[in-house]
C-alpha cells in the first residue's frame, strides 16, 4: 500500500511512500504508478540521471511538463518554490530530502508545471523522473539556484553547477511572459 500525503507547503506538490517489501535477497519497491494520481495527466516518458556528491541541479521549471521524481540510490536534498502567479501557495518554498539508505524512508514526489524544482547530492546518487511531457528545450526554463527571493537553505558548500544553472536568472528579472500562471487542476 502506498501512502499519499499533498503537500501543507505547496499546492498540487505531492509526496507518495510506497510499500517496501523485503527479505533475505533484498527488496523490492513500486516506484510508480498512475493510479496513484488518478488526476494527473499519465507520465509518457523516463530519465534517468547520475550525480555527484555536491552537485546541484536547478532550479528548473516548466510551463507544460509535470515531473515524478525517486531517488534510487543515494541521497538527494529536494528544494521547491511555488512560482505560479494566483496560486494559494504563491512564493512558498517545500525543503525536504529523497532516498536513503533506510527503507522505510524511500519516497517519490510529484512536481506539478510552474513549480521551480531543484536538488543537490548530498551523496553520489542516481535519480529517475518520469514526465508527462516529450522534451520541449522550449519549456525548460529556469531560476537562478540562490535567488535570495526564494532562501533556500542549501546544505552544501561550493556546489557542482552546470553551465546552465549558473546562468538562470533571478525571479526579479524573469519576463513576464515566462512567468506561470496557476491552473486550478494542477
Amino acid at each position: 500500500m502506498v501512502d499519499i500525503k499533498k503537500s501543507e507547503f505547496i499546492n498540487g506538490v505531492i509526496v507518495a511512500k510506497p510499500q517496501i517489501f523485503e527479505d533475505d535477497r533484498g527488496f523490492f519497491i513500486e516506484t510508480w504508478r498512475q493510479e496513484w494520481l488518478p488526476e494527473t495527466r499519465p507520465m509518457i516518458q523516463s530519465n534517468r540521471a547520475d550525480r555527484s556528491k555536491g552537485t546541484l541541479v536547478g532550479f528548473h521549471y516548466h510551463m507544460n511538463q509535470s515531473d515524478y521524481w525517486y531517488v534510487s540510490h543515494g541521497r538527494a536534498q529536494v528544494v521547491l518554490h511555488d512560482l505560479r502567479q494566483d496560486s494559494p501557495t504563491q512564493g512558498a518554498t517545500q525543503n525536504f530530502k529523497l532516498g536513503t539508505s533506510n527503507n522505510s524512508e524511500q519516497k517519490g514526489v510529484y512536481i506539478p508545471p510552474g513549480v521551480a524544482h531543484g536538488f543537490a547530492a548530498m551523496t553520489d546518487i542516481t535519480i529517475t523522473y518520469l514526465v508527462d511531457n516529450y522534451y520541449d528545450p522550449e519549456d525548460e526554463l529556469g531560476v537562478a539556484w540562490n535567488d535570495p527571493q526564494i532562501r533556500s537553505d542549501w546544505e552544501i558548500d561550493n556546489p557542482i553547477l552546470s553551465e546552465r544553472d549558473q546562468s538562470n536568472p533571478f525571479l526579479e528579472d524573469i519576463e513576464e511572459y515566462l512567468q506561470p500562471k496557476f491552473q486550478a487542476d494542477s
